[in-house]
């Protein structure tokens, strides 16, 4: 298979890059992992084996050391970098920016200087909707003006989509795509792999099945008098296969050489603002289970609402999210079963 379609996927173990690596496979890709493990799990790996059949390939690197990062530069030959490796945690971040900043934006200008270095021309960046704040009008499109950004997570997303436009406006044989997410929540139909957080949750639907299922005591949800029509927050939550194949279709665009522009950047969302009582509601109803919960003051950095105009990633990459919330958040549960080897 030709370097137009192999693909390195930094933090590939995680979360989203795990599922990513999954619907990439299964669409004819050759995938490369790489992952330092420090917040996630070989688990992934395997699991991610297993639903494609295939032996992926798997390298345990550290994006924020160049010297590890250019041996897999030197070993394997791929047209594309879809970039995961990240801290994500906003409250972490406020209380230890420094830990932030050195970790995301030293691994991103890593892979950036070896793309220049190896002309490797196809980047795909992992960015957030944290990017547009308290956005002035919803739903939020592609041309909505950013927010100055509420954590230093936030601002390191702010600062790598600045550093990515700015790459591709200097360098010829850079193009980049950012996709900022909305909420991403589920886990593969398989049970195979899924969301995995390391101690307490700071996800809702993660801490929503760990209440379901008895290790903590009871869901807090934080504010019920945002002006909203329950009281509590709107989120745009996004079914994570459905996620995985908006980078299947974003890594078509790059390698057909269909872009427009040398950067681009999409929402990724379902379109649909769901309250955190709905959420909570339609998993209980769904799942038939109760989850024990209580109202308590709003938490700062918490905007009240934000969601997707995906009109542009509809369009222009063939995209749209299908699943149900209720499909969703039957998933979550059946894999947070599994783990906890619940009948």
């Amino acid at each position: 298979m030709n370097a137009k379609n192999k693909v390195l996927i930094s933090g590939g173990a995680g979360y989203i890059g795990s599922h990513t690596a999954v619907e990439l496979s299964e669409a004819g890709y050759d995938v490369v992992i790489i992952d330092n493990l420090t917040n996630s799990e070989i688990n992934a790996i395997e699991g991610v084996r297993k639903i494609t059949g295939k032996d992926i390939p798997f390298e345990k690197v550290d994006t924020c050391d160049i010297n590890e990062l250019r041996k897999v530069f030197e070993k394997y030959d791929f047209d594309t970098v879809i970039h995961f490796a990240a801290y994500k945690a906003v409250g972490e971040s406020m209380a230890q920016p420094l830990k932030y900043y050195n970790n995301n934006l030293i691994s991103f200008l890593n892979i950036m200087e070896l793309m220049k270095e190896f002309d490797r021309p196809n980047i795909l960046f992992s960015s957030s909707a944290t990017v547009y704040g308290e956005a002035e009008s919803l739903p939020v499109t592609e041309q909505s003006p950013r927010q100055p950004a509420t954590s230093p997570y936030g601002n390191t997303k702010q600062m790598c989509e600045d550093i990515l436009r700015d790459s591709c406006r200097a360098y010829p044989g850079i193009y980049g795509i950012a996709l900022r997410y909305f909420n991403p929540i589920g886990a593969h139909p398989s049970s195979l792999i899924g969301e995995l957080p390391r101690g307490v949750p700071n996800n809702l639907v993660p801490f929503i099945t760990q209440t379901a299922a008895g290790i903590r005591e009871c869901l807090s949800v934080f504010g019920n008098d945002y002006d909203t029509p329950d009281g509590t927050c709107l989120r745009d939550y996004i079914d994570i296969v459905d996620l995985a194949k908006a980078h299947v279709a974003a890594v078509r665009r790059m390698t057909s050489g269909d872009m427009q522009e040398k950067y681009e950047i999409f929402n990724i969302g379902t379109g649909k603002p769901v309250s955190v009582l709905e959420l909570l509601t339609t998993f209980q109803e769904v799942n038939d289970i109760k989850v024990p919960h209580k109202m308590v003051d709003r938490r700062p950095g918490d905007v009240p609402a934000v969601w997707a105009n995906t009109d542009y990633a509809n369009h222009v990459l063939g995209w749209k999210a299908e699943r149900t919330l209720a499909e969703t958040l039957k998933s979550s549960w059946d894999w947070e079963k599994k783990i906890r080897k619940i009948q």
